[in-house]
């Protein structure tokens, strides 16, 4: 649920997914990328960066947004493995995190038609990215929900 966007080498914008997109989405059990004092939360339990997510042990089916620029590769590559959840990230399908962690490995993408409205730390929406976004499902029962959602976009089952 933690988008973290560089502003600059000391300051950071942190864009929270809308809470209605993921309520489409299911119940989830863990959200490992909450930022401290959320506004709303998405899983049942939150990890925040002073919890460490990527060093914790993920369970059940997973809520992911995880934080943007370096790093960001990490977190795909443990939701890949842990193989249950969503993650929800900019649709740049030609990088090497998407080589490495998504087109082979996930089993369905749902590109969103438009461009989020996110939210800020006080709850409230404050803007679109400078990218599109796509919801990145693994395992099955993910894909059935994505596909099921009724988010406005395309839907594409990889396995």
């Amino acid at each position: 649920m933690n988008v973290t966007f560089e502003k600059s080498k000391t300051t950071s914008v942190e864009w929270l997914t809308p809470p209605y997109l993921v309520k489409k989405l299911g119940k989830f059990d863990l959200d490992p990328c909450t930022p401290l004092n959320p506004p709303f939360l998405h899983a049942e339990i939150n990890y925040n960066i002073e919890d460490n997510g990527l060093t914790k042990k993920w369970f059940g089916r997973i809520y992911m947004n995880p934080p943007y620029g370096r790093g960001m590769e990490k977190w795909l590559k443990k939701l890949k493995l842990h193989g249950n959840g969503i993650a929800l990230i900019f649709a740049r399908t030609e990088t090497k995190c998407f080589f490495n962690h998504i087109w082979d490995d996930a089993t369905a993408l749902l590109f969103v038609k438009g461009r989020i409205k996110f939210y800020n730390l006080e709850g409230k929406q404050v803007g679109t990215p400078g990218a599109p976004s796509v919801f990145i499902a693994y395992g099955k029962e993910n894909s059935d929900y994505l596909e099921n959602s009724g988010i406005e976009g395309k839907f594409i089952r990889l396995k």
